[in-house]
């Protein structure tokens, strides 16, 4: 059952008007920091893993152009929380991009679709991730799991994927089938985006590039760094976003499941990359940083940066 949607509006902003004083002087010490009014940047949101870490939110990423959030990929928890502190809003973005499906990449997708809701995004938001298999859904599947009427977790939001309801913007959810060649993936003005397929053990995973104002832009996603989509993908990369989220020494079900340092330089090497930020950061790599950099250093020359939450790479 769908409810009225000037209803909901009312209510849901009366509720948010109660608790906004406590929210505000709870939370006086969590400033804005955008990444500028003009150029291009990319801002992490979410520095962390799984794990819950008082600094670090799950997962996300902003490309910024000109003081406009253009593209974001991945919305793990905490992520909604950050991207309100980087002064954005979510009629801005052209695109939405999931590397994957597990929670610490896509649990903050309701909130942050919510948010625009509320600000009367006029326009689609296109969704593009994977395809789905036996452990996870498809991006067309996740989408629908959230929102659909009559079986969606928040169906009183069915509007934004059912043709035909007369809301102020849809959803648009896309599975990207990829392999080890950069694919075309989605072009709107100067933002141009390819992905190929990663290998997340059982989990089907992509990794993202995106062209911007005569830049590219690279995120691994979680991989554990087989084949040869990713160097291909960043070749000449002006900014590669690598996940160091196991540290040189993993094995088993770790090492299947992400790249170690080792990794990530020889990739960042063989691709020519200009400059490498280091993300995802969980605790079984904090604290290891001066040995992850020698890892690499090995294999890559270089700047390299350890990636904190809301931290900006202009370019």
């Amino acid at each position: 059952m769908r409810l009225d949607r000037q209803w909901v509006q009312v209510r849901v902003r009366g509720l948010l008007l109660l608790g906004l004083c406590g929210l505000v002087c709870g939370f006086v010490s969590a400033t804005a920091q955008s990444c500028g009014s003009t150029g291009l940047a990319v801002q992490v949101l979410g520095s962390g893993g799984p794990e819950s870490q008082a600094k670090r939110a799950s997962t996300s990423y902003l490309i910024w152009q000109d003081g406009r959030a253009r593209v974001i990929l991945d919305a793990g928890g905490g992520s909604a929380l950050r991207f309100g502190e980087s002064g954005a809003q979510m009629s801005q973005p052209d695109v939405f991009l999931f590397s994957h499906f597990h929670v610490d990449h896509s649990s903050d997708f309701p909130a942050l679709i919510f948010s625009s809701w509320f600000e009367d995004r006029r326009r689609a938001l296109p969704v593009f991730g994977p395809p789905g298999n036996d452990f996870m859904p498809s991006t067309t599947e996740f989408v629908r799991d959230m929102f659909s009427d009559p079986h969606g977790a928040f169906r009183y939001l069915s509007e934004l994927v059912e043709p035909g309801t007369g809301g102020s913007y849809q959803l648009q959810p896309h599975n990207v089938v990829a392999g080890a060649e950069p694919a075309l993936v989605f072009r709107s003005g100067a933002v141009v985006v390819y992905a190929v397929r990663v290998i997340h053990g059982q989990v089907p995973a992509l990794a993202w590039r995106v062209d911007i104002g005569g830049k590219r832009i690279v995120f691994s996603g979680d991989t554990n760094g087989e084949g040869e989509g990713l160097t291909r993908l960043a070749m000449n990369a002006d900014l590669l976003v690598a996940h160091n989220a196991v540290p040189e020494g993993a094995t088993g079900v770790e090492r299947r499941l992400h790249m170690p340092p080792s990794v990530i330089g020889m990739t960042a090497g063989n691709a020519h990359v200009k400059k490498l930020v280091l993300s995802h950061r969980m605790l079984r790599t904090l604290g290891k940083e001066e040995e992850s950099m020698t890892e690499i250093r090995r294999r890559f020359d270089g700047p390299i940066v350890f990636a904190n939450d809301l931290d900006c790479f202009p370019m």
